[in-house]
């Protein structure tokens, strides 16, 4: 047997990242849990002292066990300074994450207006060498503007690099995702950054891509409206199944089965939702168009995902007829199963074109409800799929979690007044929902 070498411990480095969202949150947690001393901050102090009591402002599987195990541990810390981030007794943060939020404007681009008040900030609060991170969804040229924030700011001429990080977590998976990425990209530009993030992500086993720092943002917003695109790509397809009588999900699996198209992301529904597809699709057009191209495809992904809810109000006028006064029951409001997201589902869009016409609607969804109240005027909020069913004309499957998958559709069928379904995520057995009596519409199958 040959001589085993003992591997290079782990450099552990003091992080700070700006930011609790989904991204933040997550990143801090999962560095925290690699063996990295990190703070994360958050302007929203009701955020911080619901993190600091044990608790967690949104709901992903598997983030809660993390933040206390690693709390009680003294590896993660929160606060609402970031000064305090930055300056710490076990010694300064030598990485700083920007996690904030770019929301999107009215032209579609993105609001930065976060990421360069939190770069300002970093930028008085340095005392040594920092790598200060993009981490957020931010379109190409971001960088530029964040080193020359600092720059004007960094009165004592701290030394630092700007680095572009972008996640690719997915709600829902976000902690299996950090933790087990397939691929990690960092944009750096100088030797000294790329040596610090080597060491940051050493824990993380997945293939490693280095690149500038314009590169590796554009690879977010470019992945990102891929995925979007296949998405919108099979929903166009299904419309001509319907049309011709085809089956689409057998057509999804014929073109899932060529390596070169892959069967991810070729689900057709009612059109994607969350807060990243539709953002980044307008912001990476709007990047685009500045730099004198008109990215059409986008616009045309866009335009089939908006009108991929249309499906719902088109089926329900051909079997109930005239609308109003009718009652429907939709199950599911969160834009995907393992979240209470409800940024821009296509929940809330059906909701409101139903409610135009009239519609009594009762509404259920495992986890996002509490959040749904604050948001939805005018609907019954049910206890169960069965309470929303009853006395319902129709029931639409909005989001597949799998609870609905075990549905007793027995008992749903004597509780509604119209055992009529509207599978909007294909999760039913055509033959045996419609064996129980149903009329069963799903999307893009005969």
């Amino acid at each position: 047997m040959g001589l085993r070498t003992r591997e290079k411990p782990m450099k552990s480095h003091s992080i700070c990242v700006v930011g609790t969202g989904y991204v933040g949150l997550v990143t801090g947690a999962c560095m925290a849990e690699v063996g990295h001393r990190v703070v994360c901050v958050d302007s929203d102090r009701s955020k911080i002292k619901l993190l600091r009591s044990g608790r967690c402002p949104i709901h992903e599987p598997g983030l809660l066990p993390i933040i206390k195990k690693n709390v009680a541990a003294g590896r993660l810390v929160f606060t609402t300074s970031i000064a305090q981030g930055m300056r710490r007794r076990d010694g300064d943060a030598d990485v700083a994450f920007i996690a904030v939020g770019t929301p999107p404007k009215p032209d579609g681009s993105a609001d930065l207006t976060f990421v360069e008040a939190v770069a300002a900030e970093i930028a008085t609060s340095m005392r040594d060498y920092a790598v200060i991170v993009d981490k957020s969804t931010v379109p190409v040229e971001t960088g530029t503007w964040v080193e020359k924030t600092v720059r004007r700011v960094n009165k004592h001429r701290v030394p630092f690099d700007v680095a572009s990080n972008p996640e690719f977590l997915a709600e829902g998976t976000a902690v299996h995702d950090t933790m087990h990425p397939d691929r990690i990209v960092f944009g750096v530009s100088s030797p000294r950054a790329e040596k610090v993030l080597r060491e940051v992500y050493a824990p993380f086993r997945a293939p490693v891509l280095v690149t500038d720092v314009k590169s590796a943002e554009l690879i977010k917003h470019a992945s990102n409206s891929f995925l979007a695109t296949k998405i919108s790509f099979i929903n166009a397809v299904s419309r001509v199944c319907e049309a011709v009588g085809a089956d689409v999900s057998l057509v999804a699996q014929g073109m899932g089965l060529d390596k070169r198209i892959g069967s991810s992301f070729l689900r057709p529904g009612l059109g994607f939702g969350g807060f990243c597809f539709p953002k980044d699709l307008e912001a990476f057009y709007w990047i685009a168009k500045q730099k004198g191209y008109d990215f059409g495809l986008l616009r045309e992904v866009t335009e089939v995902n908006k009108t991929q809810k249309d499906w719902v109000t088109r089926h329900l006028e051909s079997e109930l007829w005239n609308l109003q006064g009718k009652r429907v029951a939709i199950l599911g409001l969160a834009f995907k199963p393992n979240t209470d997201d409800l940024r821009f589902a296509p929940s809330l869009s059906i909701i409101s074109d139903l409610q135009a016409r009239k519609v009594r609607i009762a509404v259920h969804d495992p986890i996002a409800m509490p959040k749904a109240r604050g948001l939805l005027k005018g609907v019954t909020f049910a206890k169960d799929p069965y309470a929303a069913a009853k006395g319902a004309d129709c029931l639409i499957l909005v989001t597949e979690w799998g609870e609905y998958q075990d549905l007793d559709l027995r008992r749903i069928q004597k509780l509604m007044a119209n055992p009529f379904i509207l599978d909007g995520r294909n999760l039913f057995d055509p033959i045996l929902v419609r064996g129980l009596g149903f009329v069963y519409r799903s999307v893009g199958r005969p």
